[in-house]
This record gives structure tokens, sequence and C-alpha cells, in this order.
């Protein structure tokens, strides 16, 4: 089968495209510069030259494909300029999905977000919850539009996509906002831990495989989570702690303390730039917020299963220790 993937550079869409090729499929992989997808080029992957924010340069890879996986998307907590955003996570979205319905590909997969969502106040809810706002941060905002106003009216009109969900997604070469976390805690200088937050953790293999089945068997128009096992933030630095020997941070901020934190902060980066995650942004998404779903529809319909959390963390932690050159051993 003849597949076109975006945002194959990225953590996720990379993963998908490297079992794509493994299992003997023929990949095209939208990239905006060629020159840095060795890595891809190096698997037998086809390099198309193109942005998802420019309709005009996907028309010629996507056609005559079997199937498009759609994964590309902007995901950044507490940065200024939020603007990349809405051309991105919406308008690529939108032109992705256009193009294939108007190519009249017989399949796709689009990579939604538990994240639409918002916070889920420690409730796990399934495919059928629906919020209707308002949301923590960018990332939310323009998924949910995304989802609910671009992705779903196709399918509505006959668009044969799939929607998968994941939760958080931890694995060997992470650089988001949690990956950046782990590390620092492995470095000694995650001095503060928020109290409550949770997530469902999957590993980065497992939400490829994911993907892989969704294309395979989920129903066109169904939207499938691709969550992991649910767990609070300070549960994992408890595994690190058992795995490493890392004491978790003994400053452990309360809700309340985050929300108020968060405002005094939503003043004073106005004037002085703070890091991300310390952006009131950041403070917010941390404040005991759970992104939480279930993903018993996946388990029951695709097959989806995930590793333990414990075993996928000791895989992440070994590559951590290695990459950072740190005196561990796991």
């Amino acid at each position: 089968m003849k597949y076109f993937v975006t945002g194959a550079t990225g953590f996720i869409g990379g993963a998908v495209a490297r079992q794509l090729a493994a299992a003997g499929h023929d990949v095209i992989a939208l990239v905006r510069t060629p020159a840095k997808a060795h890595a891809l080029a190096d698997l037998g992957i086809t390099l198309a030259p193109g942005d998802i924010t420019d309709a005009a340069t996907l028309r010629d890879p996507m056609t005559g494909v079997d199937g498009v996986f759609h994964i590309a998307g902007w995901y950044k907590i507490g940065v200024r300029d939020k603007a990349p955003a809405a051309r991105i996570n919406i308008d690529g979205t939108r032109n992705v999905l256009e193009t294939m319905r108007d190519l009249g590909i017989p399949k796709g997969v689009y990579t939604s977000t538990i994240g639409v969502f918002s916070n889920t106040h420690g409730q796990v809810p399934d495919e059928t919850y629906r919020y209707d706002g308002p949301f923590l941060n960018e990332y939310e905002r323009t998924k949910w539009i995304a989802h609910y106003e671009i992705a779903e009216p196709l399918i509505a009109q006959g668009l044969p996509l799939v929607i998968v969900m994941p939760g958080v997604v931890y694995g060997p070469g992470d650089t988001s906002a949690v990956g950046e976390q782990i590390a620092e805690y492995l470095r000694g200088r995650l001095y503060v831990a928020p109290r409550e937050t949770a997530y469902c953790w999957a590993h980065i293999d497992d939400v490829a495989r994911g993907h892989l089945l969704a294309m395979e068997r989920g129903t066109p128009g169904a939207s499938y989570i691709l969550a992991g096992q649910c767990a609070s933030f300070l549960d994992v630095l408890k595994i690190g702690a058992g795995l490493t020997g890392i004491r978790e941070p003994r400053l452990k901020l309360s809700p309340g303390m985050l929300k108020a934190l968060a405002s005094v902060v939503g003043v004073a980066e106005r004037y002085v730039p703070l890091p991300e995650l310390y952006s009131a942004e950041g403070l917010r998404t941390l404040a005991g917020v759970t992104y939480l779903g279930s993903n018993a529809k996946a388990q029951r319909e695709l097959g989806y299963t995930v590793r333990p959390l414990v075993d996928g963390l000791r895989e992440t932690v070994r590559h951590e220790i290695e990459r950072l050159g740190l005196p561990l051993t796991v």
C-alpha cells in the first residue's frame, strides 16, 4: 500500500512513518526541508517538499495514494507567538482533508487529541464526550476547531476519515514539555511538581501502532482514543525514583497555588520573558488539570494495546540517561 504522511519529522509522525516502512508499505512524507530529513530517506521513504499550510504543495504527492495519515500539528504551551497554532492546526488540517476529499483517497487517519476535552476534572470520558470550552491554552482551542469544525463536518459529507485521539505520548526522542520535565528530573533540576495533575500515558511505539490499526481496522467516521495508563505526574516521578534513585521534588504545589502563581506571572510576563513551562499558560495547564480518556473502544475494535507504564518509562529513562551523558544506571 502507498501512504501519504504529514508530520513525519515529528515525534508521532516519525514513529508512524518508520512502522509503515518496516511493514513494507510505500511511504511519501511531506517535509518542509528535505535536506533535514535524511533519516527518513535512509529508510526508503520518499520525501515530498511541501507544507500543510500551502495547499498547492499537497495535490501532487497525495495523488494516487491508498491512504493519508495527517499527523502534523503545532503543540506548544506558553510561547508568546501563538499565530502558528491556527495556521497549522486549523488551516493546515483543512488543506489536507479537503485535498483528500478532492482526490477521492479511499481512507485517512487524522491525529486529534484528548486535549479537545480540556480538563476532565478526574473523570475518564470516552469518545462520546464533548467539551465546548473555555480552553486552557491555544493548543486545545485550535485542535478543538480542527476536530469538530473541520474533520467532523467533512466526515458528515462522506469523507472516509478515522480520528485518533492520543493522550500524553512519551518515549525516547520526546522533545515536548513532558519530555523536558523528565530530562530536568534526571538532571536533578526539577525542583517543584504539581499536585493532582494527571494524564493517560502511552508509549510512542504503541501510539504509532494504534495509528496503523486505525487505518487497517478503524471504521470511517469513528473516533478512537489512543491513550495509555492513567497516572498523576507525581506517580510517574515515584516510578522514576524507583528506577533511578533520584528523589522526586520536595516542593509540590497545589492547584490553588499554581492558579494564584499564574495570575501573578500573567502580569510579569508582559514585561519580562519567562520560560515556557513557567508562563501563565503553562502554569494554568499544570494546575491540578487532568487530561484523561478511556481507550476501551480502541482496544475492543482495533486491538490496540499499551505496555505497562513502568516498562515504557524504564526504556525512556535509559535513553535519556545515555543522551544526557549522566552517570546513572537503570
